[in-house]
């Protein structure tokens, strides 16, 4: 090994000692920073929001106003579509492409990206876009964890983590949920849970949350007060609404990326003209259908006081499906938590409502549906069931649903596995890396990684010593975290089950490296 190469790994190693602290108080600035953009981004869309419904308020049958409005929203989905052509990492959610940036697929440039993904988010949701917030927020602080690592000169390594720490930060900010940030960087960021990851990424979210509740208060995003909790008696109820879930689910899963297929094959329609479908569809709904416009919280608050009929139920479903696809699929930079979520509300509803019809339900217990079904859709869909359950029970802000929420979220993830329903995240990151061909490989290969693998039981890694395992010959195992213990190994050093593995790789091939060992790490062994 050259001399140069020795150095790096040597730093490397060395400054993975004291990492923890490190970690911890980084993240605190990353949730400081990310705390206050995020709030400041919810409250440009809400006042986005408010021009919107200004126009709608005005009296539009007389004069030129509605070929002005029309005019208008033609040259702000042709800035949002130009925006997303400069930088297509600022297009949908930015979820996959935060996992894509952390499995070091991708390559993000945080001062470009903050700037399109502000701009182009707020034109977006403002303008009537069935997307939500969510996404954007966890992309942005994502961007401000590197940025945080860029000014400081944080290596390679700590910087991944500060990336995740903005993640977390973004979604406790979003949705005040720092229980939910936190959960969802380590289940579907992640993939694992490792206190590398858990202690910045609460540190980060945590105080966002706390900076986002000075802004907007201490109440849950929904108002589910004065609801009966449903007996256990009825819990064959909540399994079969999972089930229903589970299934629309994985329809929703379908219809996305048919959706983008469908956008795709329509050469003639240049990327930067696509935003221009959903946004003259907003400008009609506007007059026509306004509750469907946006995330959607406005609609759940309309569902928890019982506003709709199920006739007129069934068509807000329809009519809300079909543009969150429409809107999503043409690459306008918005989410899909906030409208999935309101899917799964309208759901509940329908469900609680034929309940009450046909079966004598109390209509007491139909908001119950509209926040299990959240759940439920939200498992099925992304396939992160914990995460799934925290977050419904932080928005609505009380822990006596939890156990119909876990059953729910368990029942829906069950089913849409059956289905063959593939994560929504993960499609979309390979159709991201499929389509843009966004790929770094221009780094350097004497720059060191130290991934992180854990050991699950049963799997190929469990029992077996370091000598004994079938390991790529460019990584090299570097020590083995035993609970507080850290220990170097040797040729017969064995592995167990709980043990986290540090090895050492370059950084060119730390995504190829890291995908086999995770295999090798949870695949069970029969």
């Amino acid at each position: 090994m050259e001399k140069g190469h020795k150095k790096d790994t040597y730093n490397t190693l060395s400054h993975m000692s004291n990492i923890k602290i490190k970690l911890l108080i980084q993240g605190i600035v990353v949730g400081i920073f990310s705390g206050f953009l995020i709030v400041f981004y919810r409250i440009v869309l809400e006042e986005a929001g408010n021009i919107r419904q200004f126009i709608f308020n005005l009296n539009m049958n007389k004069g030129i106003l509605i070929p002005m409005w029309f005019l208008i929203l033609i040259v702000l989905s042709y800035i949002v579509g130009r925006l997303v052509k400069r930088d297509p990492l600022i297009s949908g959610s930015g979820i996959p492409q935060v996992e894509g940036v952390l499995l070091r697929k991708l390559k993000m440039n945080w001062v470009t990206l903050i700037i399109g993904k502000f701009v182009g988010g707020v034109i977006s949701i403002g303008a009537g876009l069935s997307l939500g917030r969510e996404g954007p927020s966890i992309q942005l602080g994502a961007a401000i964890g590197q940025g945080v690592g860029k000014i400081f000169k944080r290596n390679a390594i700590e910087e991944k983590y500060l990336v995740t720490c903005g993640a977390a930060a973004g979604l406790a900010a979003a949705f005040n949920a720092p229980l939910a940030g936190i959960m969802f960087v380590l289940e579907e960021v992640h993939k694992h849970f490792s206190p590398l990851i858990l202690l910045p990424a609460m540190s980060a979210a945590l105080t966002a949350d706390f900076i986002s509740k000075h802004f907007f208060g201490l109440r849950p995003v929904f108002d589910f007060t004065g609801i009966i909790p449903l007996g256990l008696e009825t819990y064959g109820l909540i399994i079969v609404l999972g089930i229903i879930v589970g299934v629309l689910g994985a329809i929703y899963n379908n219809t996305l990326l048919k959706t983008q297929d469908l956008y795709n094959k329509q050469k003639w329609l240049p990327i930067e003209f696509r935003p221009m479908i959903p946004f003259m569809m907003a400008g009609i709904l506007v007059f026509v259908f306004p509750e469907i416009l946006g995330g959607g919280h406005s609609l759940i608050e309309s569902l928890i006081h019982g506003d709709y009929t199920v006739n007129m139920l069934l068509l807000i479903l329809v009519i809300k499906f079909f543009f969150s696809m429409i809107s999503y699929g043409s690459g306008a930079p918005g989410g899909i938590f906030f409208p999935l979520l309101v899917l799964g509300a309208i759901s509940g509803a329908i469900y609680g409502d034929l309940l009450q019809n046909f079966f004598g339900l109390h209509s007491n217990y139909i908001n119950n549906f509209i926040i299990l079904a959240m759940a439920g859709f939200f498992s099925a869909i992304v396939r992160a069931p914990i995460t799934g359950s925290i977050l419904i029970t932080e928005m609505t802000g009380s822990f006596s649903y939890l156990l119909s929420i876990s059953i729910i979220s368990l029942v829906a993830y069950i089913t849409a596995g059956l289905l063959k329903s593939e994560p929504i995240y993960e499609s979309l990151l390979e159709r991201l890396l499929k389509n843009n061909g966004v790929h770094d490989s221009s780094v350097d290969s004497r720059n060191k990684s130290i991934l992180e693998i854990p050991v699950c039981l049963d799997s190929y890694l469990d029992g077996k010593a370091v000598k004994d395992l079938k390991l790529n010959q460019n990584c090299l195992i570097v020590a083995v975290k035993r609970g507080e213990k850290e220990i170097i190994p040797k040729g017969n050093t064995k592995t167990f089950s709980g043990d986290y593995l540090y090895v050492l790789a370059n950084e060119e091939e730390a995504a190829l490296i890291k995908e086999e060992l995770l295999e090798m790490g949870s695949n069970v062994i029969f």
